[in-house]
């Protein structure tokens, strides 16, 4: 027997009509400014499916460039975003794709240019009652959802990685919860992507780039 939770029914805490429109888009946008190390400059939406149709009258884009700043899915500031984006010097633009059909109805990619220079691109995809999927970054199809703490490794795909990896984060007594790999092809670039239900210790970062492989390390804290 499944149960649903009052929460799966009612939504999260919100600023904005929808928990799919309004409160997904936040949370998918709060999830990928967790990735970028450099401060933000320029942001760009795509939005597919119902988020391209509905995305004005909803509160999405309000909602998207909410979360790309850091804002949770209560924070009234969501209202003003457009403003507070100007003030902050973030440049953003929202565009539509309506002729790729083949994904889920609430679809955004977001590309994030740093003040740096450096470039990435997260799509997520908003699941209803405010729960949210993450299914690629850059060109990499991966899949988290936000709810653990993550550890996400970007390497080469070369053997001993993965072994360096969970040895780390043993060392250190992190419980795994999750661990996938996912990568482009065989020796190209991989993610690794680690969920705990314990807190990370921030100088993980350093000991798992200590591997020569090992291109960058993410930590993204559930709070």
């Amino acid at each position: 027997m499944s149960f649903i939770s009052v929460f799966d029914v009612l939504g999260p805490n919100m600023i904005g009509p929808s928990s799919s429109h309004t409160a997904g888009a936040c949370a998918i946008a709060y999830l990928a400014q967790k990735m970028k190390s450099a401060p933000l400059k320029n942001v760009t939406f795509t939005l597919y499916g119902s988020f391209a149709k509905t995305y004005r009258g909803h509160g999405t884009d309000r909602a998207l460039l909410g979360g790309i700043m850091g804002f949770a899915t209560d924070d009234v500031r969501i209202r003003d975003s457009f403003s507070i984006a100007k003030e902050r010097g973030i440049g953003f633009e929202f565009l539509t794709n309506e002729e790729e059909t083949e994904v889920h109805p609430n679809t955004v990619d977001i590309q994030m240019t740093g003040t740096d220079g450096s470039e990435m691109t997260v799509r997520g995809e908003s699941l209803g009652g405010g729960k949210v999927r993450i299914v690629r970054i850059n060109q990499v199809q991966v899949d988290f959802t936000g709810e653990y703490n993550a550890v996400i490794v970007i390497q080469q795909d070369k053997p001993g990685v993965a072994a360096h990896i969970t040895r780390c984060l043993s060392d250190r007594h992190v419980n795994i919860a999750f661990m996938r790999i996912f990568r482009e092809s065989k020796g190209e670039t991989a993610y690794t992507i680690v969920e705990s239900d314990n807190p990370l210790p921030e100088d993980i970062r350093k000991q798992l780039s200590e591997n020569p492989f090992v291109h960058d390390v993410i930590l993204i804290e559930n709070n």
